[in-house]
């Protein structure tokens, strides 16, 4: 375990019915959470907006205190869900001069359409988006009955490497945040 983890507030952002983002991001997660560097808040849009009422903890603190992001996301329609858009746009602050990766899933295109249209959004917020993405291709022949992938060499590589960025982004903005509190 190192020393002083960077936080990632990991946010699935698909609240359909029958959705596959739960598998996406449980697999996800259960993956960084192999890695010493790393303490993870999995925040599920379909869940938390509803109970957080109840727990008295709020999406916004839980974003406020995370280091960086990884956004699980499908794409519907060339694009990402609105109740992540609407997530995105209810915070400000919370990203600002933080890192944020992407975990995408979807059809043919994997949702990366919709990784690219999130980049756009998080700019306008001044996140730094990492380069590199995961991303599952046809994602419901991917995973077997126990939500694993079934080749996890290539998925599980890609995580570590969208992982080691985030984590050397999130370290030095931190840092940077510390020492000189972002102005936008």
């Amino acid at each position: 375990m190192s020393e002083n983890p960077v936080k990632v507030a990991v946010i699935v952002g698909s609240t359909r019915t029958g959705r596959f983002g739960p598998t996406v991001s449980a697999w996800f997660v259960e993956h960084a959470r192999r890695r010493g560097d790393v303490t993870l808040d999995l925040i599920d849009l379909a869940e938390d907006r509803l109970s957080e009422h109840v727990s008295g903890t709020s999406i916004s603190a839980r974003l406020a205190a995370a280091d960086g992001f990884v956004v699980v996301t499908p794409e519907y329609n060339h694009s990402y869900p609105a109740p992540l858009k609407s997530a995105i746009d209810s915070h400000y602050t919370e990203w600002q001069a933080k890192p944020i990766g992407f975990v995408s899933y979807g059809g043919v295109s994997g949702g990366l359409r919709a990784v690219e249209h999130l980049r756009h959004v998080f700019a306008e917020l001044h996140a730094v988006t990492v380069r590199d993405t995961v991303s599952f291709h046809g994602a419901a022949q991917l995973f077997d009955a126990t939500g694993n992938p079934t080749d996890p060499a290539a998925p599980a590589a890609a995580a570590d490497q969208l992982l080691d960025q985030l984590h050397w982004w999130a370290s030095a903005l931190r840092t940077a945040r510390t020492q000189n509190p972002y102005a936008a």
